[in-house]
Parts: C-alpha cells; structure tokens; sequence
C-alpha cells in the first residue's frame, strides 16, 4: 500500500477534534486511506441504500449502534445526520469519534458548517502525487507517462488501463455526482462541456467562448462549471491582484485535478501521443500546477497557487505565497533548457523585487541548475513550499 502524505495530518487531527472530514474526488482513496489510519474503526457507507435508508430513517440508533469510532463514507447523502452526530460529540466529548468522507465537497462542506462548525477537521484528499509514488513500484520515470496515465489509486494498485479506468470513470460521475448536484436533463451537453473544458486547460476561463461553442447562456456555462468544482474534477486558478504598477488580468485560470481524465477526454492515449500533441505545453503545465496543491493540501494546508499576468501579455505561470514570501514558477514542457525561459521570471523579479533564488523553472527534463535569474527543476524534483 502506498502511504499517503495525509495520513499523519489526519490522525494528528483525530486526538484533538471529535470529528474529522475528508473530501475529495471519486477513487482518489478516501476511504482506504480512513481505514488505514483507523483500522479499528467501524465503516458504514452510505451510498449501500439499505445502510443509507437506516440511517435516514433512525438516525439515533444508527449512531449509537457504533460507540466506538465510526467512518461514515459519502456522508453528504445524509445531511440530516450531521445534527445528530453534533449532539453525539457534544454529549460524549470523545475525540476523534467520527470520521467523514465524500466526494461532493460543497455539499458536505454545507452541512458541516451549518451542524459541526467548531467540531471537525477538514482535509481535502487528491489522487496520488508523484512525491508519493517516489521508491515504490509505482514509480514511473517520465512526466508524459504520469500525465496520460494520471494519478488515481486504482490505475496503480488494480493496474486498471487508463484507457478503460476514465471512461468508466466519466460515465459513473456523470451518472452519479451530476444528477446528485444539478437536475441536468441533457447529459450528453454535459458531457460535450465537460470535453470542451479539457481543451481550455491553461486558459482563461471564457464563459462567452464557452457558452457559444455549447449553444448555452453564461449562467447555465456557470452552474456547470460549479458541477465541476464541487466533484473535483475541475478547478479555477485565481489571480494575483497585488499591483506591480501594471494592469492585471483578474480572470481565473481553468485546470483539472487530474491530467489522466484530461487526455482521456482528448482522446490522447500514450504518451508518445501526448508528446506530440498541440494540448502537451498546457498539460504539463496542468500537471505542475495540480502537483503544487498537493503539496499543501497533503499536508492539511490552505494552497497560496495563483497565477500573475498583465495586460501586455507578461505571465508567470504559478505563483506561491508562503509566509509572507512570493515564489514564482514558470513551467515549461520543453525537456531542453533554453535561456529565453527564464525571460518572465526575469521581469517579474525586476517589477517585484522577487530574487533570483526564489524564482523557479520547472521543465520536463532531468538537469538541475542555478541560473542567474532562477533556479532549474527537473519536473520530479521541484521543492516542496508547503
């Protein structure tokens, strides 16, 4: 079994809270990762109807059947539940006495902070990342192998193909999460909308393009892309608005959590394909982007990832806040350096005052060096800021 980052977050959270939420998308390993940490406690999943509708129906008794710790997968099912669990930790004061997980993180997120706020910990749970994955056999040795291939347990452990993993994958969400979320009729719009965004990875979200090339208004474009946010499958990257004494675009950025169901929605199937592909310089920078948030959030941390760009097109494609401090990342497919690589970071430091050694170049090659405007990272060895 592969460890995962988290897991000490979690079970440190677990001696000093009652309750402990992990949210995440579908297969991404919530619960492995619960009953690894807490082996000794009881599992109830909720999408079983039969455990849903018991719990549904006597929620009290479907509670104290378990006085001794309890993982409640897919929690949102039941939000009613989330009121008797505050009256279940409120009268026993035991720590760490539920464990919640699901894969629709605004509605389990509603509900806890309508019943359990002041009561839980809450931790976001991402597919592998490549540090995870690093001395174990696992381990693959190209980022473009990583990228088509993507980073959820079961393509690893179960060595399902990606080829017949993201389909499948695809059908179960669109079948399950969408109808849960939104009452959208047409799935296969969906569907067609959820294959255009995998071609705007790295761009700026345009509800208007968007809206045009689907034959849908702006606001049904917004209720989907939300669809897609709360499933995690799809995130928007924010801006950063601090002013350099330049005009600032302040639209976000469009990525995918993983870039596995990407290419699968590309049709690009190996990595000798992705290699070639017109959608390889935004995957990979897709790739880097997803790998930073996992830094943080593996680590039971808010992610400080925004993107900077002016109106006269100078870019920095990741930028870290850390402490106060700002690191800007500029991330390359290329796996040869060139020095007009560095050129962005290079004005972004002149207009931030940013020094070189805190200014990155992560590329899709094996060298690390110093430069004199930044430092050059292999893509597998990028420094942890979280």
């Amino acid at each position: 079994m592969v460890k995962r980052t988290l897991s000490e977050r979690i079970n440190a959270a677990a001696q000093t809270m009652p309750v402990v939420s992990v949210t995440g998308p579908r297969q991404s390993g919530k619960t492995t990762l619960a009953k690894s940490v807490f082996p000794n406690y009881a599992y109830a999943n909720l999408e079983n109807l039969p455990t849903r509708q018991f719990a549904s129906e006597n929620p009290v008794g479907f509670l104290k059947q378990y006085p001794n710790g309890l993982i409640i997968d897919e929690a949102q099912y039941i939000p009613e539940l989330f009121s008797y669990i505050q009256v279940e930790v409120d009268q026993s004061r035991q720590n760490g006495r539920y464990i919640l997980t699901g894969s629709q993180n605004f509605l389990l997120m509603e509900k806890i902070t309508q019943s359990l706020a002041g009561r839980v910990a809450v931790f976001n749970l991402l597919p592998f990342s490549i540090q995870e994955l690093e001395d174990t056999p696992f381990q693959l040795k190209n980022p473009f192998e990583y990228m088509v291939k993507g980073l959820y347990p079961r393509v690893y452990d179960q060595n399902t193909p990606p080829e017949i993993f993201y389909p499948s994958y695809l059908l179960t969400y669109l079948e399950r999460d969408v109808r849960l979320l939104k009452n959208i009729g047409n799935l296969a719009a969906f569907e067609r909308f959820v294959r255009l965004c995998a071609g705007h990875i790295g761009q700026i979200f345009n509800q208007t393009s968007l809206s045009n090339d689907t034959n849908f208004s702006q606001s049904t474009i917004k209720s989907w892309l939300s669809v897609l946010e709360t499933s995690f499958v799809a995130f928007l990257l924010p801006p950063y608005f601090r002013n350099y004494n330049k005009r600032l675009l302040k639209t976000p950025k469009l990525y995918f959590y993983d870039t596995g169901l990407a290419c699968s929605l590309l049709g690009i199937r190996t990595a000798t394909e992705l290699e070639n592909h017109p959608m390889r310089g935004p995957l990979f920078e897709n790739f880097i982007v997803v790998e930073y948030m996992k830094q943080f959030l593996h680590h039971g941390h808010r992610p400080g990832c925004y993107y900077w760009r002016d109106n006269s097109g100078n870019e920095i494609d990741l930028l870290i806040e850390q402490a106060g401090q700002i690191y800007p990342v500029e991330i390359k497919s290329s796996q040869t350096l060139k020095p007009d690589f560095f050129k962005n970071l290079q004005f972004f430091q002149k207009i931030s005052g940013t020094p070189a050694e805190q200014s990155f170049l992560i590329y899709a090659g094996t060298e690390n060096q110093q430069r004199t405007h930044g430092n050059a990272r292999s893509w597998d060895n990028f420094p942890n800021l979280a």
